[in-house]
């Protein structure tokens, strides 16, 4: 069951309610979770996302997307995350545009628990609907919520910038750095970062003279801006776009990844595969990628059939880097 299940349960039984005039602020709905937003009336919805891939999904629905909000809301919708940090910012910026109601509705896997048990401590909160392993309550606006704020960008080790909530975003990623420890002296002119994050690979391979240009795809509007500040190499290209769907305007001779692999808190390695077959798509005849991953996810065979040449050239017991040349078009 979906956050659909428990939203539309909810505002049908009068468990929560929305004013029937004004706009509805929609924070951070996934449409890889399921949180089809048609028990809301789409005229009035504004969908306000980072997420590239859910941007892309609501828009084609008919709804009005940004990445922030603006002006402000009759009501508002937060769908919590797996990041707690994230999940009370996300509460802390809908209350502070709303006028209105709050509704916050969430799965037990992305901590709804213990966002419920905190917003109890600060606000009257309406008693809880549980449905779908999850929950959806409310509360009304005027409560502040100034201490959930979301955090600044911080500095980690080697002076990158990164935000919390985001992936690695306490110190460089031991899989990224072996990927980025054994790159070739010469990758080629043109190459592409896929899921670039908030921008340590491309740096990285930047030291090599022989780029002329860095692509940076990255899905998460936060992580972009991140790298924004991290990489300040003229050569680089900043993409904020659905990595798997992205399209340079000239095939690229190498691109270097290190592809997300959870849809939740559920292994998936379906995504690391579109990877791939994204890298396959956007190579040269005789373009190669770098893909480093966890040592159990089973890429190597999807490889095999998108490439004429697949091996492993380095790893460890947690991590593997794959090289893959020649995709077989």
């Amino acid at each position: 069951m979906t956050g659909l299940s428990r939203l539309s349960v909810a505002l049908d039984s009068g468990e929560v309610t929305l004013p029937e005039e004004g706009r509805i602020a929609v924070f951070a709905p996934r449409a890889g979770a399921g949180h089809d937003l048609s028990s809301l009336p789409t005229d009035r919805c504004h969908v306000i996302t980072g997420f590239r891939p859910d941007h892309d999904h609501y828009t084609a629905l008919g709804y009005a997307c940004d990445t922030a909000p603006e002006g402000r809301y009759a009501a508002a919708v937060v769908f919590v995350t797996r990041a707690r940090a994230l999940s009370e910012a996300l509460i802390s910026e809908a209350a502070a545009v709303t006028d209105g109601p709050v509704i916050v509705d969430g799965a037990k896997t992305d901590g709804i628990e213990s966002v419920l048990r905190a917003c109890r401590g600060r606000t009257d909160v309406t008693p809880p609907l549980s449905k779908a392993h999850g929950k959806v309550f409310q509360f009304a606006a005027g409560t502040e919520f100034q201490d959930w704020v979301r955090p600044a960008p911080q500095k980690i080790e080697g002076g990158f910038v990164t935000r919390p909530g985001l992936f690695s975003a306490d110190g460089v990623d031991p899989g990224s750095a072996l990927l980025a420890d054994n790159l070739p002296d010469r990758t080629g002119a043109r190459v592409a970062d896929l899921g670039a994050g908030w921008g340590y690979l491309a740096a990285r391979a930047l030291e090599r003279a022989d780029i002329k240009e860095l692509h940076l795809v990255e899905g998460e509007h936060a992580a972009l801006e991140c790298a924004r500040l991290n990489v300040t190499d003229p050569r680089a290209r900043f993409h904020w776009q659905d990595a798997t769907r992205w399209q340079p305007a000239d095939p690229v001779d190498t691109v270097i990844t290190n592809p997300p692999f959870h849809t939740g808190r559920s292994p998936d390695p379906a995504l690391g595969l579109a990877f791939v077959t994204a890298a396959a798509r956007i190579l040269t005849p005789r373009g190669q990628l770098f893909l480093v991953a966890n040592r159990h996810l089973p890429y190597e065979t999807q490889m095999q059939r998108q490439f004429r040449d697949v091996r492993e050239i380095a790893g460890d017991s947690r991590f593997k880097l794959l090289h893959a040349a020649r995709p077989a078009r």
